[in-house]
Order: C-alpha cells, then sequence, then structure tokens
C-alpha cells in the first residue's frame, strides 16, 4: 500500500500543490501578492462561548465535509466553553452566547491560557495553520479530523498530531512514512454518516437517468483525464453532467458549454447531493460513497487509471463501470453511534 506522495513535509506540499495552477492563475496570484503585501496573512475570526474555552475548533470554510466534522461535533458539548477560529464568517455555531471579533496577538496569549484541546482538519490552510501555532506554542493538543476522502495529493498531517480518522485503512494510508508520534482513533464519517440517514429508494432510481459527478478543477488528475470519463460515461448511459461548485473557470465553462452543444445536459442547479435520487458516477468523487450510502447506484470510471487510483477505489469499495451491467458500489457499513457523537466524547476524555 503507497501512502502521501508528501507524507511529513508541508512545505513540498504547498510548492506542489502552487505548482499545479496554470500559468495565469500563478501571475494573477502573484499580482495580487504585490498589491496586498500582507495577503499572506488572512484576517481570522474567533467566535468564543463561555470565559475560558477549552477546546478550539479551526474552521477553514463552511463546507459540508468542514461543518460536518468540526461543528456538528459541538452540538454534543452544551457545557463546555468553547472557541472557533475561522477563515471568515464561521455561519451558525450550535448553542447561545457566541462572541466574535478579529483574531488578535493578544487573544492567541489568553486561549493559551485555557485550552486543552484543539481540532482542525489538517494545518495547511490559514486557521488550521494558526492553531497549529497555538498548539505548538502553549503545548495543546493538536487533532486532525478526516473529513473527505484521502487520495496521495493530500496533505501531511503535522509531527505529535492526533488523528481522528473514517477507518483503519485510511488512518494506515495517511500515517504511512508519516512523523513517527503520530496516534490515531478511528470514528467514521460523518457525512457519510449524515447521509446514510437519508435513504434513497434504489429502485426508482434506476430507472432515471444518471448524474456524473464532475472534478475539471481537480489537481489530482489532467484535466483531459478528468473530461475524458465524463464524456465518455454520459455519452454511453444519456448522464447529466453535474459540476463541481468550484468549476467556474473560463476552461471549465467552455467545457460545459461544448458538452451542452453535444447533447450532454448540464445540472447549472446544484441541488444538495443528499437530495439526488439517480444513478451517480464519477472519477474519485466523496459524492459517489454518499451516494453508495443512501442505495443508489453508484460507479467510478477512468480510463486507464494509474495505480494510486486503483488502489483508491479499492480502499473504499467503490466499483468501476464497465456497462450496463455493472455491478454498483455496495452499501459502505456505518458505525452505530454517530462520528459526530464519538469526537465529542473523546474530545470530553481527553480533556
Amino acid at each position: 500500500m503507497s501512502g502521501l506522495f508528501h507524507p511529513q513535509n508541508i512545505d513540498e506540499w504547498s510548492r506542489w500543490q502552487a505548482a499545479q495552477k496554470s500559468a495565469p492563475r500563478r501571475l494573477i496570484s502573484s499580482l495580487r501578492g504585490i498589491r496586498t503585501p500582507d495577503a499572506s496573512s488572512p484576517q481570522l475570526t474567533l467566535s468564543v462561548r463561555g470565559d475560558e474555552p477549552r477546546i478550539l475548533v479551526a474552521l477553514e470554510a463552511t463546507t459540508p465535509t468542514q461543518v460536518a466534522s468540526l461543528i456538528r461535533p459541538l452540538e454534543f458539548l452544551p457545557a463546555e466553553s468553547l472557541a472557533v477560529l475561522s477563515l471568515g464568517d464561521p455561519g451558525t455555531l450550535p448553542g447561545e452566547g457566541w462572541v466574535s471579533r478579529k483574531f488578535e496577538d493578544d487573544d492567541a496569549a489568553r486561549l493559551g491560557e485555557s485550552l486543552t484541546d484543539i481540532l482542525a482538519v489538517g494545518h495547511y490552510l490559514p486557521a488550521g495553520r494558526a492553531a497549529l501555532g497555538l498548539a505548538e506554542r502553549f503545548g495543546v493538543r493538536f487533532t486532525v479530523i478526516q473529513h473527505g476522502l484521502l487520495a496521495p495529493q493530500a496533505p501531511p498531517l503535522p509531527a505529535g498530531a492526533h488523528l481522528l480518522a473514517f477507518s483503519d485503512a485510511d488512518a494506515a494510508f495517511w500515517t504511512e512514512s508519516a512523523h513517527s508520534d503520530i496516534t490515531y482513533e478511528v470514528v467514521g464519517s460523518q457525512l457519510l454518516w449524515q447521509a446514510a440517514q437519508q435513504p434513497a429508494d434504489a429502485e426508482v432510481a434506476a430507472t432515471k437517468r444518471p448524474v456524473f459527478l464532475g472534478q475539471l478543477h481537480g489537481a489530482e488528475l489532467p484535466r483531459t483525464g478528468f473530461a475524458s470519463a465524463a464524456a465518455r460515461f454520459c455519452f454511453e448511459t444519456k448522464a447529466t453532467y453535474r459540476p463541481h461548485p468550484a468549476e467556474k473557470d473560463k476552461l471549465s465553462l467552455i467545457q460545459h458549454a461544448l458538452w451542452e452543444r453535444q447533447g450532454i445536459p448540464i445540472d447549472r442547479f446544484g441541488a444538495p447531493l443528499s437530495t439526488l435520487d439517480r444513478p451517480v458516477a464519477s472519477v474519485f468523487s466523496t459524492g459517489v460513497v454518499e451516494a453508495a450510502v443512501r442505495g443508489l447506484p453508484a460507479w467510478v470510471t477512468y480510463y486507464k487509471p494509474p495505480v494510486w487510483l486503483e488502489e483508491f477505489w479499492e480502499r473504499y469499495g467503490l466499483s468501476k463501470w464497465k456497462g450496463i451491467d455493472s455491478a454498483p458500489t455496495p452499501v459502505p457499513a456505518m458505525p452505530v453511534q454517530e462520528p459526530a457523537q464519538t469526537i465529542a466524547n473523546i474530545v470530553r476524555t481527553q480533556s
């Protein structure tokens, strides 16, 4: 089993990520940096409930995966004094009494006096990076909560982190060749657990037009590969193409328009994945697993997949599309207890 391409060094990973940008995008980023010298230090918001927060959550964005993994567990900690360090508006936080303000240097010192645990999805984005600085400065436990499926292009875990993983297989993959002091526990996926609470009618779904979940924005594979996989499936099954929310760049929009002229319907409504009621396919979108959890027919497809992608499909039990008679992805097993509850219990016990 292979692991991450960059299992330890976050700087190497950051350079790889930056290199995935097109030349025009790199130029734009450079010019923005010239105009705004402090662009590398984005403004963070600190939201606090209570006087001496013991648990801090580093929230990078209010995406479904981060809200499920980081915010939902707070609902099981009603008596705790909490803090959320977010990049922008943290959205609706559980409970009452939250006070938000601009995060300042003085706040770090005050937090250091009371914090015992920090929860984050990693240290590769501004909120997590700042939170790791707090953890290292004040000797606070830094816990990384897995919030999505793991490809080898994922960022590494910081030294000394405690990982709350979806599965033993994911934990082994993420910690392969990583820092030796990383520990882990398996809690399951909150996002998938929530999806399982909204089962679909598989028989009805099988009679409907499939949908292909787009990933043209992804850096893990060539854009041409993503496009080819989508086009092949859509032409073969008369599927609708559903763009990823990040597919707003000019190349993606041109591709969408071309497909429409070729007869592939484009889903521009973007209804929540939890409401899909039809067969689903993609290259390696989390949405395929979400669909399978709900009982929908779901497959993955890619022409001549690289070894890492084959391993990814195998690790998550995803079925390949080979034609109309292809067996769909089996329904993944779910934990008995809601993962958010498990996470809250772990944090409560550790604190």
